[in-house]
């Protein structure tokens, strides 16, 4: 081959991997984009598209430490949320506290602007997705590294789908139905096997069992996802959860082998390894572009006052974490809901 071929050739190749790093730089994977971000878009607060594709904007943290609960795995900086999510967190550890529950233990809420996440959940991406610890929060603060590294406990038997009734107790149920008596709380996610026992032992009033969703997982923590806010009308809503309670055939299901069947063929890549950042709603080119505020402080809700929203270019704008939430249609879950 000609040395005038090879010089071709050569800068072909040089100038196609150039305009391919061009193409990535220009459009990065959106859970690059998003991961990089450690505070929220100072700005109107809004969800943009969907629980499992989307972001937010004018984020509010849960603090590390409240009255009545405490953040966990506090390296990940998922304890972010729309501010109606923030309010409804902080609302329902109160309330649960006078139930009798001893404190909430807060996992993931989403990351400071939402998005696609570097590792772990599908959803969580537009601030109205909250996990919350079915361990009950100890008399005293844990520390950063138990926070960290503190266990899982799940409320099954061991190898088994079925709850382990030296676990679980009145109280984990009591949490739940005040969970869902949040005419804002859309849908609870749980292990089947919680599902069931809710199913077998509540009484009375049973209507809110319709907001408990089997899914995957969840068997040490519940899933805790409100609908898409009036101030959000780029968010895109899920179907209503139907009337009836959840506890016919459709949770039978579960038992049987078909939900945990392993998947044939070769795995296919994750959503956020492969979308990219002009997947997402186009406000969310917006959302990471717009400044942040004067600092975490500024915008976290501690319980015990009302926060501020401010940035150095923009008025400030108080934040109610107490504001009543409105009433609103329930709506219906997918088939397989997102986590």
């Amino acid at each position: 081959m000609r040395l005038s071929t090879v010089i071709r050739h050569l800068t072909s190749a040089i100038v196609a991997f150039a305009a391919a790093v061009s193409g990535a730089m220009a459009d990065p994977l959106a859970k690059d984009a998003f991961g990089a971000q450690r505070l929220p878009a100072a700005t109107q607060a809004a969800a943009h598209g969907f629980y499992s594709k989307g972001c937010f904007a004018g984020g509010m943290a849960i603090a590390t430490d409240g009255p009545n609960w405490q953040a966990m795995r506090l390296s990940r900086n998922r304890r972010w949320g729309h501010p109606e999510m923030i309010a409804l967190l902080e609302r329902f550890s109160r309330e649960a506290a006078q139930d009798g529950w001893p404190g909430l233990l807060i996992g993931d809420v989403s990351q400071p602007r939402g998005g696609p996440m570097l590792s772990g959940h599908a959803s969580h991406q537009i601030g109205l997705d909250a996990d919350i610890w079915f361990l009950p929060m100890p008399n005293r603060r844990l520390s950063a590294g138990e926070r960290e590294n503190l266990d899982f406990v799940s409320m099954l038997q061991p190898n088994s789908l079925y709850v382990d009734d030296r676990k679980w107790t009145p109280a984990h149920a009591r949490l739940l139905h005040r969970a869902a008596s949040y005419p804002n709380v859309e849908r609870i996610l749980v292990h089947p096997g919680i599902k069931k026992k809710l199913c077998d032992t509540v009484g009375g009033d049973r209507s809110w069992l319709r907001k408990v969703r089997p899914f995957w997982g969840h068997d040490s923590h519940f899933h805790v996802r409100i609908g898409c806010p009036v101030d959000s009308p780029g968010c895109r809503t899920q179907d209503a959860v139907p009337r009836e309670e959840g506890c016919d055939q459709s949770l039978a299901w579960w038992f049987t082998e078909e939900p945990w069947r392993p998947a044939k063929g070769p795995a296919k890549p994750k959503a956020r390894d492969v979308l990219r950042l002009s997947s997402l709603p186009s406000a969310c080119e917006a959302v990471l572009a717009a400044p942040a505020p004067i600092s975490e402080a500024a915008v976290t809700v501690s319980g015990r006052g009302t926060p501020m929203i401010a940035t150095t270019n923009a008025p400030p704008v108080t934040a109610n974490a107490f504001a009543p939430t409105p009433e609103r249609t329930i709506p219906l879950p997918q088939p397989r809901p997102y986590d």
